[in-house]
């Protein structure tokens, strides 16, 4: 048998592994990779066999890492991120005027996408892609330099810098809101309500809304929307009440196409953050689009919110 160089496992079994670990399952590893779950589990199988440790702990719902899996993952992804971002420069021919940025779909259309037009007059010679998705397993994170995400932190491979919080409270439209005058929160689950749902584990759903208004326990009917905009948009065109994200919806409200009803405020459970990997030094690009953002998240922090 021909030694390899660097003493290093079947690169085609650590392709195999970094998938199914990053997306905590082998059929969606097999449909990213392309390949049949047969070959995936004997790739894999191969792999703890050559390490001499279980890498998988299999679930009903998926695989989750072993501590010895947990290990390898993390520096296999960000061994293979760095890859990417070398052969991504080389093909572009340009280390200094390229950055990839993730955010939710959410956070993307609604915050930052407005406010870009201003960055391309400060800085037109950069160029900017953008990946967008609700849900993390979406991203390529081998791809992605810089990510604005919500959260309470504490992301083990990641630098965290705090861009603002957000606060949340019910929203329809102005002739929906003059047609229930006076409502309060307990009139909530009677009227028409708008829930945003198959989304990210953590979005904030009508149950705990009213749970934070103290309505504990009471039945309400609400249309499912798979997309925080879809909500808002169905909101605005008088289809019943939606829970809005201040920081996203503020536009929505200074226009008049969004009111609020009652007076249900609360924090949202987690705060917004600039993100990148520990492993990875931010590109010229990169380190202005990151200095942009922070200036755009104070100006956000210095606005006034609708209740005291």
């Amino acid at each position: 048998m021909v030694r390899r160089f660097f003493d290093l496992p079947s690169l085609t079994g650590l392709q195999a592994f970094e998938a199914a670990a990053r997306l905590s399952s082998l059929k969606a590893a097999t449909a990213e990779l392309n390949v049949t779950s047969g070959a995936i589990s004997r790739q894999i199988k191969a792999l703890e066999g050559e390490l001499g440790v279980p890498l998988f702990i299999r679930t009903g719902r998926g695989v989750r890492l072993t501590p010895a899996g947990t290990e390898l993952y993390n520096t296999v992804a960000a061994g293979f991120s760095r890859i990417a971002d070398v052969a991504r420069d080389i093909r572009r021919g340009d280390q200094s005027r390229n950055v990839t940025i993730a955010t939710t779909d959410t956070t993307g259309t609604m915050w930052l996408m407005p406010r870009m037009p201003a960055f391309w007059r400060r800085h037109p010679e950069i160029t900017i892609d953008h990946q967008l998705a609700e849900n993390n397993r979406d991203f390529r994170p081998e791809e992605v330099q810089l990510r604005i995400r919500h959260g309470m932190g504490g992301w083990i491979n990641d630098v965290a810098e705090p861009l603002f919080d957000d606060w949340l409270y019910p929203v329809c439209s102005p002739a929906f809101a003059a047609r229930h005058a006076g409502a309060t929160v307990a009139d909530l689950p009677d009227l028409p309500l708008l829930d945003i749902d198959w989304v990210a584990p953590d979005w904030v759903t009508w149950e705990q809304a009213l749970l934070q208004g103290g309505l504990r326990g009471r039945s309400f009917h609400a249309r499912r929307l798979g997309k925080f905009s879809l909500a808002m948009q169905a909101a605005a065109a008088d289809q019943g009440v939606a829970i809005g994200w201040h920081r996203m919806i503020s536009p929505m409200l200074e226009r008049g196409a969004l009111v609020r009803l009652t007076d249900l405020a609360f924090p949202a459970p987690g705060t917004y953050f600039l993100t990148w990997n520990k492993g990875h030094q931010l590109s010229p690009a990169a380190a202005l689009l990151r200095s942009w953002i922070h200036e755009q998240a104070a100006e956000e922090r210095a606005r006034a919110l609708p209740f005291g």
